[in-house]
């Protein structure tokens, strides 16, 4: 192979410093290290190590650093004369990541670290250097000991020392000194500690994105759980595919495992699969690997041992296989480490970390992971039924959907404490309330029955029965119809009667669920209804049994009706004048307002299905009233829930708040998570909308979300509950965890729907433009234009195209971005209707064509201008102000423009950010301007003029952009050498200025001053 020359060598160090860390610039580095020692380049050599250590650094190989530094450290003891002075700096503060790298290689012998320390702290107090760093090195070695002693006066030492130049980073310092106060189980002092770095005050390469990691745990047993949250997602974010930043990974796994987020962790472990393996960094695998085994741990003590984890090394391995492999692992590496500490300390801790405890059962991260399933969980009801059958909100099928149910419904948590018969008895007595916890209840009475084999009399048999065929109904399986026959029979053996007609009435829908014809399920209905009647008189369930059958009767006979005719469900006219039948008959019997408020919730879905929103709102409010009014205001949440949002719809915001908190108010015992979801969501959403307390908003989103998951639709309702969620994070200033919210839900969103769709893209995408993340943003622009593309109106895709051509230019991909910027600019012509963004676009053309390097400027100022040009076209002749505003900026922009030609010349005197007085560049141009130059100064002068007077006209609000344009018209002057006529120009311009009222006349008064000043 061809030996590198020194030219090849620094540029391929130049070029490596930019790169990725990682293995693939670890080996680069090493090749260029190599390759600088054989040149026989001292200084190059230097460098070149100072680059591999520094690669090592940011990696899974840092303890790799030792050899190259101990190279570094000759070449200085051979001769310092030739370290320059950063050098000197360098080499001293490589020593600290040295030191560390030390006590955590347990193939070093304790001596040799010793040793190694008190040689950092000779050369250290030689230099002039504060013992800061070297304490901190010191309290390093003795917390890695276990020797809490030294530890304790290493922490005061360091802290009492002074901060100097060798210092950590304050970030970093602040960082470990946090995770002190942890072992000392004072998790209040450490985060006090960790503060400015958690709040972004203390920052550096990796802070805040270990101190994050580091405060998770001891957040939750705080009770700061909105705080622990926001970290994971902030910090997983940073710490993401970052190998050098393993541990804090590992920290991120460990939370998930023990706060109820086992998906999310093993999601988490599945992109860092390619660090499984030995590690270069033992301390850095047994770390990461740590936090893997308390999620895997986790997993087996739930029931997952057999369930697949991650592959390793190719090979697939369940969880149970998974542990035991990363286990026989860390306790090698445990061993390791004991050995050459003389101690059990490290073992110690490791068994301490895999013994801890779940620290809540569930704490929702907003972010959308797949529900594990529940290993022997029976299957749990959707919610309550009413007091007489099916909910009454509910279709033909009934509420028949299987889902999970929420088991926190006050009352119910001390029902595993009480007697069979008490809790039959309460299941029986929520079950005649319609409560909507009576379905949890009678899975209890069954588990009990099953776990202590207890024989159930005739009535309890009927009513396990019954809970049965509902359940079947529910999970779609046909033997429901077979079921409910045997549950009606045992209802009448038991003398159960007023039962059995709701038994015979199920039954005829569980028919018409699974197919049965329309002559069938009407003989069926028709028996039921006959069952009903025959009721003693004096059976007190008489009135609600022949209602709900009426009620029921109604419902099933407008389904049957849209079949005979054209095989749909769609209702008929006389849907809604059977529901006012029914209503008017019933709507004066006792008992009964919780049938006739669901009869008012179908009406009022009619009523929007013929665009009769107010009809609809009126039944919608009558129909929660009724609820309320019968002691039932779990019934009363949908009603609410639908009429805030059509309260918001019709314009009226502040009532359509009201009435959605009233929802999630009346929320708290409903036992069905996706009605907790949906009530949630409704609320978020009007809150959003309303612009208002986007925290608050981002509160109920989590919610909706988590319940949605519950219920196993996390794709459907938890997807638009994710990108509200996400949608008020960004409002709140919280654009990290926005991000990592809603890119986690995108994969669902696009199934929403184009519209939907388009907009999580867009979303997303100004997301990672506000996180700086322009390639990222382009690319979520760009699939937003592509999913528009078969829109009737181009401007949707005319806006993407725009918002991706900004990003790529940003990005420096300059070809990408003309590409796109002319897409934009075809598509807004088509609109026709948007001419401000067409001069945008050309104007943004322009400037990216004078920005190309590749190309002489006397080539591009001409095509970039004749962009400028054809904008102010656009606008030529246009009045109206904010036109007329944009005439003035392409006039403005284009005098910027052709002064590109004097690339070398500041035309606009001082620029703040670069401290250059205003007469500086002038006075430093060695030679005079050339008649070229002189004739674009002239041209440019008559542009910001032109410009100026069209900003005159328009007030106030373009009185900033009229001043800029006149001070830059003066310097070309004084450039010019026509300084007397600067100053006139110059000082007019203060006077108009000081003669009008306002803030920002007073302000630009200052500023013109000043620069009078600066070019007298």
């Amino acid at each position: 192979m061809t030996a590198l020359t020194p030219g090849e060598i620094e540029r391929g160090l130049a070029e490596n410093a930019s790169a990725p860390h990682g293995a693939a610039r670890i080996a680069h580095a090493e090749a260029l290290s190599a390759a600088a020692e054989a040149s026989g380049d001292r200084p190059l050599f230097r460098r070149a190590l100072t680059a591999l250590i520094d690669a090592y650094e940011y990696s899974a190989e840092r303890t790799k650093m030792m050899v190259p530094f101990a190279r570094l450290l000759q070449e200085y003891d051979r001769d310092p004369s030739v370290f320059a002075g950063h050098e000197v700096h360098g080499l001293y503060w490589r020593f600290k990541w040295v030191t560390g790298n030390i006590v955590e290689s347990p193939e070093i012998p304790l001596d040799a670290v010793e040793r190694w320390l008190t040689e950092m702290e000779r050369r250290y107090r030689l230099a002039g250097h504060s013992e800061r760093a070297v304490r901190q090195a010191e309290f390093i070695l003795a917390d890695s000991l276990g020797d809490t002693g030294r530890a304790d006066r290493a922490m005061s030492a360091w802290a009492a020392a002074e901060r100097d130049r060798m210092s950590d980073c304050h970030a970093c310092e602040l960082s470990n000194q946090g995770r002190y106060w942890v072992d000392r189980e004072d998790d209040a002092r450490a985060v006090e500690v960790w503060e400015p770095v958690l709040a972004g005050r203390k920052t550096c390469m990796e802070e805040p994105h270990r101190a994050l990691a580091h405060s998770l745990l001891p957040l939750v047993r705080l009770g700061r759980t909105d705080e622990a949250r926001s970290h994971h997602l902030r910090g997983y974010r940073m710490a993401r595919g970052n190998e050098s930043l393993l541990r804090a990974v590992g920290e991120h796994i460990e939370f998930c495992a023990l706060t109820g987020n086992e998906s999310r962790g093993l999601e988490i472990l599945s992109e860092h699969t390619a660090h499984l393996g030995p590690l270069a960094d033992a301390d850095a695998q047994l770390e990461f690997n740590g936090g893997i085994l308390v999620l895997l741990s986790r997993l087996t003590d739930l029931g997952h041992g057999d369930r697949p984890a991650v592959p390793y090394e190719g090979v697939g391995r369940t969880v149970s296989e998974l542990a035991d492999l990363l286990y026989g692992q860390v306790s090698a590496i445990v061993e390791r480490f004991d050995v050459r500490n003389g101690s059990g300390h490290v073992s110690g801790r490791l068994a301490e970390r895999l013994a801890r405890r779940p620290l809540t059962d569930a704490l929702p991260l907003g972010v959308r992971s797949p529900l594990l399933p529940v290993s022997g969980a029976a299957p749990r009801p959707r919610g309550g039924e009413a007091a007489d059958g099916p909910s009454v909100r509910a279709g033909v099928a009934g509420a028949v959907g299987a889902a999970g149910v929420d088991e926190s419904a006050e009352g119910l948590e001390q029902a595993g404490a009480l007697e069979l018969a008490e809790l039959v008895g309460r299941a029986r007595a929520s079950r005649a309330q319609g409560h909507p916890g009576a379905a949890l209840l009678w899975d209890r009475v069954a588990h009990r029955i099953d776990t202590t084999g207890a024989e159930p009399d005739p009535l309890l048999a009927a009513d396990l029965l019954e809970r049965r065929a509902l359940h079947a109904s529910r999970a779609g399986d046909p033997r429901a119809r077979a079921l409910f026959a045997e549950t009606l029979d045992a209802y009448r053996t038991s003398g159960q009667p007023g039962r059995a007609v709701l038994a015979e009435l199920y039954g005829a829908t569980s028919a018409v669920q699974f197919g049965a014809g329309s002559e069938e399920a009407r003989a069926l209905l028709a028996a039921a209804a006959a069952s009903a009647r025959a009721l003693d008189a004096s059976d007190e369930s008489r009135a609600r049994r022949v209602a709900t059958v009426d009620f029921t009767r109604i419902r099933i006979e407008a389904h049957l009706r849209g079949k005979e005719a054209d095989g749909t469900d769609r209702t008929d006219g006389e849907l809604a004048r059977e529901l006012a039948g029914f209503i008017d008959r019933t709507d004066q019997v006792d008992g009964l307002q919780d049938l006739v408020a669901g009869a008012e919730m179908m009406l009022a879905g009619l009523a929007l299905g013929e665009g009769e929103e107010a009809r609809a709102e009126r039944l919608f409010d009558a129909a929660a009233g009724r609820s309320l009014a019968a002691g039932r205001p779990w019934d009363a949440v949908e009603p609410l829930a639908r009429r805030a949002a059509l309260l918001f719809a019709r314009g009226r915001a502040e009532d359509a708040e009201a009435t959605a908190r009233a929802a999630v108010g009346h929320a708290g015992e409903l036992a069905d998570p996706e009605e907790q979801g949906a009530v949630r969501l409704t609320l978020a959403d009007i809150l959003l909308r309303r612009g208002e307390r986007a925290e608050e908003t981002a509160g109920h989103a989590l919610d909706a979300a988590h319940w949605f998951d519950q219920a196993g639709l996390g794709a459907a309702g938890g997807a638009t509950a994710r990108l509200v969620l996400a949608r008020a994070y960004g409002a709140a200033g919280r654009t990290a965890e926005a991000a990592e919210v809603l890119q986690s839900a995108l994969p669902d969103l696009l199934e929403h729907g184009d519209h939907v769709a388009v907009q999580a893209r867009e979303t997303l995408g100004n997301l990672l433009r506000d996180l700086r993340d322009p390639r990222g943003a382009s690319e979520q622009y760009l699939l937003a234009a592509e999913t528009a593309r078969g829109w009737d109106d181009p401007g949707a895709q005319a806006h993407f195209a725009q918002l991706a051509a900004e990003g790529l230019a940003a990005s420096g991909l300059r070809t990408e971005a003309e590409t796109a910027y002319g897409r934009a600019l075809e598509l807004w012509r088509r609109t026709g209707d948007n001419p401000v963004a067409e001069v945008r676009v050309l104007r943004s053309l322009a400037w990216l064509m004078v920005q190309d390097n590749s190309v002489s400027v006397t080539t591009t100022v001409p095509r970039a201008r004749k962009l400028m040009e054809e904008a102010a076209d656009v606008l030529d002749g246009a009045e109206e102000p904010g036109l007329r505003y944009e005439r003035a900026q392409t006039w403005q922009q284009l005098a910027d423009l052709v002064m590109e030609q004097l690339y070398d010349y500041d035309y606009d005197g001082a620029d703040e950010e670069d401290g250059i007085d205003e007469g500086q560049a002038d006075s430093e141009k060695p030679e005079a301007p050339t008649a070229a130059d002189t004739a674009v100064q002239h041209e440019a002068i008559a542009l910001w003029e032109r410009a100026a007077a069209l900003y005159a006209g328009l007030g106030q609000d373009a009185l900033d952009s009229r001043v800029q344009c006149l001070t830059r018209a003066a310097w070309s002057e004084r450039a010019l050498d026509r300084q007397d006529a600067a100053l006139a120009r110059l000082t007019a311009l203060r006077d108009e200025l000081a003669a009008q009222e306002g803030e920002t006349a007073r302000a630009l008064v200052a500023e013109v001053e000043t620069t009078i000043g600066h070019m007298r």
